[in-house]
């Protein structure tokens, strides 16, 4: 049977499937494989089939298509993993490889990837000047099509990414900007300084909201938003910032100061992240990381392992609860709360979200911290400590930037290690991922920032320009613009 027949009579599950894909490419194989389709919670997908030997990956993509029964016209793309290893040329060659008994039924997991593709950015569109010192921190809007900048010369900058001009400049913090924060909803921006303070900002009109935020005693490290789809009020007002003073405060926007101060940790607090079930994860110099509610300031449990300070934190589901009700072309329809709570459900898929830790003792850790207090994984290969750790955006893979001038890939479910990314001639301070989490942007000390093709361990583009250290670099979520900022105090916008 034709693959084109076998698409129209579109079989249900069952041994009609089954039968469809034994005759799917009859005569064009050697030897049949018992073979069964499982999504990546190990759960069976109908009954275990023979399918020839030489099947590709576009032909298991067309089988996959038409046994979940997806509409031809609008096909969804997959990839497809024995054993957690990629299947690029034929089943038969991973079969011999890994030498799995023929004879066997070969589990065969199917990863949907993401629909809309993101194209990889090629040149420097803009080159534009306006901070008086470095730039730190540089983020998009939840929808992608605002940026903003904090810097050592004290201010906050909007910038209008359409005219690739200075938008709005925030002047009150009395001293650096550690770090800056976009609320999910994209109406605010939190920027927390070395003046041991966190001023909130009016994206639209760049006026400061309310008085400055202060109780900290020293300066701020980390800064992170109350995931919109736990909102009450149907907006962002609770954000949590994280100091060097080794504590941690919730701040409510509408009362104008802390409702909650966690001050558990016995050295600084180096990073923040607040998850999707409304647990707050905080990691310190003091080598633990802790799991607090962040209703009440319950600490939940503390995480141990590393032996050295925690640098940075990462959230499997990190890209949702960033993005809110935005979708890929930075819209959504409908009520804002309702639109970020079905985004972050169909992610989580009723699971736990993950967490990676990385760390200055050159280790990173993965944890299922909703529940258990014991790692999944140690994570070793990296040479010296680990600056930065993010999830990519569908929460299947990790990169890791390193001052050893390497970033690393690695499973986001296992902590498997996948591949290195070496190109940089210095440390790796940054990366990013594309929306669609196959392409990834690296930034180092090196003035470059470099993109890699995920799924080849590739370098597509070394692209420098920077005359000094790049310290951030952000894709926007829809995709059209990477920014990158450093030492050389001028903004860059890259695009294909």
């Amino acid at each position: 049977v034709k693959m084109a027949q076998y698409y129209s009579k579109k079989p249900k599950l069952g041994t009609d499937s089954a039968e469809g894909a034994a005759n799917m490419a009859e005569g064009n194989a050697d030897r049949q494989l018992l073979a069964q389709l499982t999504n990546e919670d190990g759960e069976a997908t109908g009954a275990p089939f023979e399918l020839p030997a030489n099947i590709t990956p576009k032909q298991l993509q067309l089988l996959a298509n038409a046994v979940l029964e997806h509409d031809h016209d609008d096909p969804q793309p997959y990839t497809f993993f024995v054993n957690q290893q990629e299947i690029i040329e034929t089943l038969s060659a991973i079969v011999a490889q890994q030498q799995i008994n023929p004879e066997t039924v070969i589990p065969i997991v199917y990863q949907p990837q993401a629909v809309f593709r993101v194209r990889g950015i090629s040149q420097c569109s803009a080159t534009i000047p306006g901070h008086a010192d470095n730039i730190v921190d540089a983020y998009f809007s939840p929808d992608g099509r605002n940026l903003a900048t904090g810097s050592g010369d004290k201010t906050v900058r909007f910038w209008d990414v359409s005219t690739m001009t200075p938008k709005k400049t925030c002047k009150g913090h009395k001293h650096w900007v550690q770090c800056i924060a976009w609320s999910p909803d994209g109406v605010y921006v939190a920027s927390g300084g070395r003046d041991n303070e966190v001023r909130i900002w009016n994206a639209e009109t760049a006026q400061q909201f309310g008085k400055p935020l202060i109780g900290h005693k020293s300066y701020i490290t980390w800064l992170a938003w109350q995931p919109l789809h736990l909102a009450k009020q149907g907006k962002c007002t609770l954000v949590a910032s994280s100091s060097k003073d080794g504590r941690v405060k919730i701040w409510d926007l509408l009362k104008g100061r802390a409702v909650i101060s966690l001050a558990q940790h016995t050295k600084g607090v180096t990073c923040i992240k607040w998850g999707g079930s409304d647990l707050l994860y905080t990691a310190s110099q003091d080598t633990t990381i802790k799991v607090w509610r962040a209703s009440d300031g319950v600490l939940c449990r503390t995480l141990d392992g590393h032996a050295h300070w925690v640098n940075s934190l990462s959230l499997s589901t990190e890209y949702v609860l960033r993005t809110g009700p935005f979708d890929e072309r930075g819209n959504y329809d409908g009520d804002i709360v309702a639109c970020a709570k079905q985004r972050y459900e169909a992610v989580t898929r009723g699971q736990d979200e993950k967490l990676v830790s990385a760390s200055e003792d050159n280790t990173l850790y993965l944890w299922n911290p909703v529940t258990d207090k014991k790692p999944v994984t140690r994570m070793t290969g990296h040479q010296k400590g680990i600056n930065f750790v993010l999830y990519s955006p569908d929460g299947r893979l990790i990169v890791s930037a390193s001052f050893d001038k390497s970033a690393k890939l690695w499973d986001g479910k296992t902590g498997q290690f996948l591949q290195t990314f070496r190109a940089h001639v210095g440390p790796v301070y940054r990366c990013t991922w594309g929306p669609d989490s196959r392409l990834l942007i690296t930034a180092s000390e090196d003035s470059t920032i470099k993109l890699w093709n995920v799924k080849s361990h590739k370098l597509l583009k070394d692209l420098p320009g920077h005359e000094g250290s790049v310290f951030a670099v952000d894709w926007a979520p829809n995709g059209e613009l990477v920014a990158s900022g450093g030492a050389d105090k001028t903004l860059k916008i890259w695009r294909h």
